[in-house]
């Protein structure tokens, strides 16, 4: 088994790269979003639902449908905040908080295959608003799936790791303050494209 991890910019490109991986077949078992709540518009929800910032899926409070996304649900995260949230990832970063592993999603996705600079990059993304999407695969389908996850505009993480380098950044800090991005950048992320 092999993990391929993408993070988007936007919400509507990860959510299309988690529809198009269980429409090629992938098991939503094998597949984790991890969003920043402010850039999720399941999040809009949760005033309705009160029940679902409690650990019940979203999508369980809203009625259930087939799917991940179906079943996303509100976690905190050290470093990243509150997320809206969905498969193993999540599940291992809620353990690694309770003292079952260490390195929260940067210690997962390292445990899971990734380089510690890339775990980094992507956690810091998550941080900043990004949308994680990781799937467990077979070996054989890794290049299947990283073809799929590439269709939907991922964001590089050499480039994006040199930009926040760039700013001071030095690695992910599980300690720093949750990102509360503007309400521009807000719409931004959840839908595509420039505001």
């Amino acid at each position: 088994m092999k993990t391929v991890s993408r993070a988007y910019d936007t919400h509507a490109d990860a959510r299309a790269a988690v529809a198009a991986l269980e429409k090629a077949g992938m098991p939503s078992h094998d597949i984790s979003l991890v969003a920043n709540k402010c850039v999720s518009a399941e999040l809009d929800d949760v005033e309705k639902y009160p029940d679902a910032a409690t650990g019940i899926g979203l999508g369980t409070a809203l009625g259930g449908g087939a799917g991940l996304l179906a079943g996303l649900g509100i976690l905190t995260i050290p470093g990243l905040g509150p997320v809206v949230a969905a498969g193993w990832l999540a599940s291992i970063a809620v353990g690694a908080m309770a003292g079952a592993a260490a390195g929260g999603v940067v210690g997962a996705l390292v445990d899971a295959g990734l380089s510690k600079e890339h775990a980094d990059v992507y956690s810091e993304a998550v941080r900043r608003g990004c949308t994680l999407v990781s799937a467990r695969v077979a070996d054989r389908d890794g290049a299947r799936i990283q073809a799929i996850l590439d269709l939907y505009k991922p964001i590089d993480p050499v480039q994006r790791g040199r930009d926040y380098h760039r700013e001071g950044w030095t690695s992910f800090d599980p300690k720093a303050p949750a990102y509360q991005p503007s309400e521009a950048e807000i719409e931004r992320i959840r839908r595509s494209g420039p505001v």
